[in-house]
């Protein structure tokens, strides 16, 4: 770890100037408006706008990444879906579950979008860690995986080397509206969450611990800031 911070602070030009993100906790929200703030904030940022990272709990809703397919929303029923501009398929948000947006610049921590990703995946399986929960991950299915079960997904978007969208972090929620789908595109996939493998059932003992190991991966140094308002 001490290796990544000191490249990341020698490519700011000096050991300890590193880049300070800015955390939003935006409590719940409904999912279209944090999307659009989302990207007219990665459209607006420069080269010298600062990181930021959104902490978010999504109204219920389905989402279809660009490649998802109609055919694996089964029976949304009352949950409504929407088509968004992340990579992956079809995915669930609701009350219980930790969203966060890492909204950061890759070029200029000098990250490639693979790394980035193995980065998101590592910085959740540290957090379960913390409670001696044993994540993985899967070839080809990106997220976090506990004894075969889905606990994160993972729909990502870069643009202008810039990212948005982010992972989904299921804590202590409702998990019935995932048989109305095919998570992530697979027909049968089991889905679990941090109280039903034996860790804290509140948000807030694990919003910190998430935050403080993502930060970690990205040698990043945080400071709280005002929530946006929708």
């Amino acid at each position: 770890m001490d290796a990544v911070i000191d490249a990341v602070a020698a490519v700011l030009g000096g050991a300890g100037r590193l880049p300070a993100a800015q955390l939003r906790d935006l409590g719940r929200q409904p999912y279209e408006p944090v999307w659009r703030a989302m990207q007219a904030f990665t459209d607006a940022r420069d080269a010298e706008t600062p990181d930021e990272l959104w902490l978010v709990e999504h109204d219920p809703v389905f989402t279809l990444g660009q490649a998802g397919k109609d055919e694996h929303v089964l029976m949304p029923g009352d949950i409504p879906v929407l088509h968004v501009d992340r990579g992956g398929q079809v995915t669930y948000h609701g009350p219980g579950q930790i969203v966060l947006y890492p909204l950061l610049d890759l070029r200029r921590l000098k990250v490639g979008v693979r790394e980035y990703v193995d980065r998101i995946e590592q910085a959740v399986i540290d957090t379960l860690g913390e409670w001696n929960i044993e994540g993985g991950r899967r070839d080809g299915a990106p997220g976090v995986y506990v004894a075969g079960a889905k606990v994160m997904a993972l729909g990502i978007r870069v643009r202008r080397g810039c990212t948005f969208h982010g992972l989904a972090f299921n804590i202590a929620m409702d998990l019935s509206p995932y048989q109305r789908i095919n998570p992530c595109g697979y027909q049968g996939l089991q889905v679990t969450s941090v109280v039903d493998l034996g860790g804290p059932s509140g948000l807030d003992a694990v919003k910190p611990v998430l935050v403080d190991h993502l930060a970690r991966q990205f040698g990043l140094t945080v400071e709280t800031a005002e929530p946006l308002s929708f």
